[in-house]
């Protein structure tokens, strides 16, 4: 299991470029796509009360140990791609024996959510409708109009 996690970037571009890196960085390391992850959660860098997001990026990986020789083409592989959604990127690695990764899979389910295997909710919810039935709607209106206010 390789894992990226970024910090200091907007998710959605993140989860972007994890679809362009994932082949090149499962190639590199030579490991199987599926054992690469990218995580990015809703945050923001900051530094002496300025927010820095985007300006600043850090990008930690973490790897098993055996591949701590290919820190410098990883990097360079990263810079490549992040580098034109980043000002400034900082890597931080931490590597870890392989004794210490334990991985377990729930064979009831896919490993992984495609879009062949979604299921679509708004399409089965539409047909679960009794006729008649609207959809809700957003109201747009003054919901103030009728109340007194002075």
């Amino acid at each position: 299991m390789i894992n990226v996690n970024v910090y200091g970037l907007d998710q959605f571009v993140v989860g972007d470029l994890s679809k362009e890196i994932t082949p090149k960085l499962a190639k590199l390391y030579e490991v199987e796509e599926d054992d690469i992850f990218f995580t990015s959660t809703n945050n923001m860098i900051f530094h002496d009360g300025m927010d820095q997001t985007s300006w600043r990026t850090i990008i930690e990986v973490n790897a098993p140990k055996k591949v701590e020789v290919l820190q410098n083409q990883v990097v360079e592989l990263l810079q490549h791609y992040f580098s034109s959604v980043a000002i400034h990127i900082e890597y931080l690695f931490k590597y870890f024996s392989v004794d210490h990764y334990v991985k377990r899979i729930n064979p009831d389910y896919p490993l992984f959510m495609r879009e062949d295997n979604l299921v679509n909710l708004e399409t089965e919810y539409t047909e679960d409708m009794e006729e008649g039935e609207e959809e809700d709607q957003i109201y747009t209106g003054n919901i103030f109009d009728d109340m007194d206010i002075n």
